[in-house]
């Protein structure tokens, strides 16, 4: 039986195989359908099935990471969406926070709701901070904002009443109403999406949520049915924000869920396959068509964040920590009015792409660059199936860099680079330096179409002596869909000062939700052997508005005092000290429930008898004004040897990517196929 990970990207589409017999795993990777990504999807399957011959029946698990609702968020595609909401509360998406993202500029413009204020209506009804009912729902009344909302064209609706978080049954009766009388919308709850404190994020996550459900819902089942056309007969798995596994069911009903789900599972698979290798603690540094996406890991676990911001709209659920910039293989370089270089954040990306792609771009990219300096192939991509024309990228480079900056078309090219470099290299150190970990304790492992291109210039920018590159790494997120677990996260508002009654409230809060999160994994079809649940209370001192995640080990059996303890060390790790004998207050209890997915990886990778053996051939490849053009040998990467050292400079040719190894580095390959680079 065969297993498929599919990453949709902007500029292509990766794909992964996993033989679930022989452990053998198989790659394979075209261009994006930027109007339908479910096209490329199956046109990919449908050549995987036919170049490998593998039967449909035979295909028995598809996993799928997306960015299809983050880029329909930032490009504003959602449906036309209506917000009901507690009397006096019309207005939060407007108000927001009183934050401001850069404090001395005045001419930043936060985006406006996604929802216009004739859609956000109000209802008479009203709970306290302990959800009890100081006012019922006037259904009455409900229906007529219904009825209104709907003549508005709306095709979603999303119900965020005040205090829902503690008492959802307001917001289920509204469902239940807005269900029976317009069963053509798409309802959304802040009960069902993130029951949690914080009014703005709650409702903004879940206006999120019923801005893009309808459109996403549409994609899922376009996607089932091609497949299931296709004669494959398991419906796909959906990767989420944070890099566990849904259900199609689940997804429709959560799509916010998905935002940044795509680079979510790269940084998932670098953990698993980094930690085989012997490297627990990483950069991840992803680089594909249109952004570079960098993360921590540490001690073999990705490092995760409680909320983000997508297109400036808050999304407060629970996502592996990502940054990203706008800097890909597809970034646009620019000489600006005062006869700067600029690389990035516009992007050709899949459509023109390139100019070396000729498809119809003009403007120089980081990929046209690499090719003038003959480190990308100058002749064809992925294998010989994508021709490049060279001359074409060097005239552009020429033409809107060299000429308007005064120099020669070899500068220009590595200046793109340089730029580029010295950008990615920042973003590295938002997650390491910036947040207390030295690089000199990190690998950087680098992964995406671009990432392993120019991992050594950027290893050598931010100070990383290491460089880990996995095999086939332009489809390590199409690879890491298939190293994930199911996964969903639960979490229970408490907002209450610790103490023996309150912590036993906790701890029953704590069961409830187990038993919660193991009705879902069953309804996921999770065995019962495969479940498990990870516990954890977010807690702050007494005058904190800001709380700490604190780990339990169960609800059974853990004392006020260990949580106590716990909580201490935590703040401890976190600020460099604790307040003993300040109060502790407890603000949410959480669980994520998971369902274990089988995974091969074994250090399988057998390779070729010699370096030597390995040479495709040797081509002048440009290093910079201090090296020059140098003759560099260009090696195919299945058939480089384990163990034996390759000195820089070189090349290091695969299918989805190009590995560069700068002069004093030395590269080589360990017994799981990745490509080990120290300087």
């Amino acid at each position: 039986m065969f297993r498929i990970g599919v990453d949709v990207g902007g500029t292509f589409t990766d794909f992964t195989i996993s033989n679930a017999s022989t452990g053998e795993y198989l790659y394979f990777k075209l261009s994006s359908t930027p109007s339908d990504p479910s096209d490329a999807i199956v046109d990919g399957i449908t050549q995987i099935l036919e170049l490998f011959d593998i039967e449909a029946s035979a295909v028995s698990y598809i996993g799928h990471g997306t960015t299809v609702a983050t880029n329909m968020i930032i490009e504003r595609r959602g449906v036309a969406t209506g917000l009901i909401t507690t009397r006096g509360f019309r207005d939060v998406l407007a108000i927001g926070r009183q934050t401001r993202p850069s404090l001395y500029d005045t001419t930043v413009q936060k985006p406006a709701p996604l929802v216009e204020r004739y859609r956000r209506r109000e209802v008479g009804e009203r709970l306290n901070a302990r959800g009890e009912c100081l006012h019922p729902l006037d259904e009455a009344e409900l229906a007529n904002v219904l009825d209104e909302l709907a003549a508005t064209g709306v095709e979603a609706i999303a119900i965020a009443f005040l205090h829902s978080y503690k008492n959802p049954e307001h917001e289920q009766a509204a469902a239940r109403v807005a269900a029976r009388n317009h069963p053509g919308l798409y309802i959304s709850t802040s009960s069902s999406v993130l029951p949690e404190f914080r009014e703005f994020e709650r409702t903004s996550t879940t206006v999120l949520n019923a801005y893009v459900g309808p459109k996403m819902a549409a994609y899922f089942d376009r996607l089932s049915i091609k497949l299931r056309d296709l004669g494959i007969s398991v419906a796909p798995m959906i990767i989420h924000s944070n890099g566990g596994l849904l259900s199609i069911d689940t997804a429709k009903r959560l799509p916010v869920t998905t935002c940044l789900s795509g680079p979510a599972a790269g940084v998932i698979g670098a953990a698993v396959v980094g930690s085989a290798a012997g490297y627990h603690d990483l950069v991840t540094f992803d680089v594909g068509g249109t952004s570079t996406d960098v993360s921590l890991v540490v001690d073999g676990k990705p490092k995760l964040a409680s909320s983000r911001d997508v297109a400036g709209y808050p999304v407060k659920l629970p996502m592996i920590d990502i940054h990203v910039i706008g800097a890909g293989g597809g970034s646009i370089a620019a000489v600006d009015e005062a006869s700067a270089l600029k690389v990035g954040p516009r992007s050709a990306g899949a459509s023109p792409g390139p100019v070396a792609y000729s498809r119809g771009g003009t403007e120089p990219t980081l990929t046209d660059a690499n090719i003038c300096l003959n480190r990308l192939n100058p002749v064809a991509l992925l294998d010989g199936r994508m021709a490049v024309d060279r001359e074409a990228a060097v005239s552009s480079v020429e033409a809107n860099i060299a000429r308007p900056l005064g120099i020669s078309v070899e500068e220009a090219a590595y200046g793109i680079i340089q730029v580029a470099a010295a950008n990615m290299s920042r973003a590295i150190r938002s997650v390491t330096t910036e947040q207390g970990h030295s690089v000199n304790e990190l690998a950087l492992f680098a992964f995406g179409g671009a990432g392993p291109l120019h991992a050594s210039e950027v290893a050598r920018e931010a100070g990383i002596s290491k460089i880990v590159v996995p095999q086939e790494p332009g489809t390590m997120c199409a690879r890491g869909v298939l190293l994930s677990d199911v996964s969903l996260d639960f979490v229970r508002t408490q907002l209450t000062k610790a103490t023996l009654e309150t912590w036993a409230a906790a701890c029953d809060a704590l069961r409830a939700m187990t038993a919660e999160g193991d009705s879902w994994l069953a309804s996921e079809n999770v065995e019962p052997g495969h479940r498990r649940f990870d516990l954890a209370v977010d807690a702050h001192y007494a005058g904190q508005s800001h709380e700490i995640r604190v780990s339990i080990a169960s609800a059974v059996g853990t004392s006020l005092v260990e949580f106590l303890d716990r909580f201490g060390a935590a703040h401890r790790a976190a600020y460099g000290y604790d307040h003993p004998e300040q109060p502790v207050f407890i603000v949410s209890c959480r669980l994520r429930a998971i369902g274990h997915v089988p995974k091969t990886l074994e250090p399988s990778y057998t390779g070729g008898p010699s370096v030597e053996g390995a040479l495709i051939e040797t081509r002048s490849v440009y290093f910079g004004p201090s090296d020059g053009w140098r003759p560099t040998p260009i090696y195919r990467r299945s058939s480089l040897p384990i163990g034996d050292e390759i000195a820089g400079p070189a090349v290091i040719e695969e299918m989805s990517s190009t590995t560069v190894v700068l002069l004093g580095q030395v590269a080589t390959v360990d017994p799981f196929g990745n490509i080990i680079i120290t300087d």
